[in-house]
């Protein structure tokens, strides 16, 4: 159908150029910012039906401690993980906003962070990976560094079998989880890598090569390339169905993952829709079923809502176009 609504949180401060990461759940959404601070901006639970209602986001908690931009965070029920250009990884308590951590292991900035089980995987402008097991949020011990790449490491992602890592030096390496030791390299893109996922045994990645491929993780095969952004592939996440890619041409893709992965498809049938609202590059991205939320060097996060469409949209409205802005402004 193509029709969404479209909600808009300003974030700018006058220090700020930029919302770096986020993640989000029903209740809030939570944003690491280049003025050195995570936001955590809360929706109320609407009386009558009882659901969260997302038009009543505001800033209820400001984060201070990083002394640089925060570049990446994870958060679940109990803690924030954020990595910074200050080159620590700092341990959050999700609802008071207390730290708990401080974790100073990388010499240059920390660039991606997943934790998960007990299992943490930090990556760096020094070209390093390090794995931590978690004992709890004021016990984090380092595991092992991982070397290898021969520039900075953009991105990690992991599961109980497999750590994978990409890099500005065109490569994405394969670890071992349990023993950390090195599996196998995916070669294939002509450029640095931004952004990747690994999910089963599917990793997607994307470039500053311009374009997003598709790899076999078991056997290094690359599946599929998708070319359409015009710039640096900045950020990447797939489900079962779909995979969504934001570029700093200030464009977001929605690609047909089925399609990709099936050779026989055509190179013009897997793209979509094309989602054009940001002014500026895009820089992280989430979604599910119903919506895709978007952060933006425009100083913006963009929540792009597919389920609860006005009645009296046209049909032929443009899917280009939104239909409804909400604007927050956080003085």
């Amino acid at each position: 159908t193509g029709r969404h609504t479209l909600q808009r949180i300003h974030c700018r401060s006058e220090t700020s150029k930029g919302v770096y990461c986020l993640q989000y759940d029903e209740t809030r959404i939570i944003s690491g910012l280049r003025d050195n601070t995570i936001k955590v901006w809360k929706s109320k639970m609407d009386s009558d039906s009882q659901m969260w209602d997302r038009n009543t986001l505001e800033c209820v908690q400001i984060l201070t401690g990083h002394t640089g931009s925060v570049l990446c965070l994870q958060y679940d029920e109990n803690i924030i993980i954020s990595g910074s250009s200050d080159s620590t990884v700092r341990v959050w308590d999700v609802h008071t906003g207390e730290m708990l951590n401080t974790l100073i292991h990388h010499c240059e900035a920390v660039l991606h962070l997943r934790f998960c089980d007990g299992i943490m995987v930090t990556c760096s402008k020094d070209r390093s990976i390090a794995v931590w097991d978690m004992q709890s949020p004021t016990e984090i011990n380092l595991r092992r560094v991982l070397v290898g790449h021969r520039a900075a490491v953009n991105v990690v992602d992991f599961d109980e079998k497999y750590i994978v890592s990409a890099s500005g030096d065109r490569t994405i390496k394969v670890w071992s989880t349990s023993t950390c030791e090195f599996v196998r390299t995916l070669n294939g893109h002509k450029r640095g890598i931004a952004c990747l996922q690994y999910r089963d045994c599917l990793v997607v990645s994307g470039s500053s090569d311009n374009t997003i491929r598709l790899w076999d993780i078991e056997s290094g095969a690359c599946l599929r390339t998708l070319e359409g952004h015009e710039e640096l592939v900045r950020c990447i996440r797939f489900d079962n169905k779909r995979i969504v890619s934001g570029a700093y041409d200030g464009k977001i893709k929605v690609w047909d993952l089925a399609a990709a992965l099936d050779p026989r498809s055509p190179a013009g049938s897997l793209c979509l829709r094309t989602l054009v609202e940001h002014s500026g590059r895009v820089f992280r991205l989430q979604f599910d079923e119903f919506q895709i939320v978007s952060s933006s060097h425009d100083d913006t996060i963009l929540i792009w809502d597919f389920l609860n469409v006005p009645i009296e949209t046209s049909s032929t409205s443009s899917t280009r176009s939104p239909t409804r802005t909400y604007t927050y402004v956080n003085n």
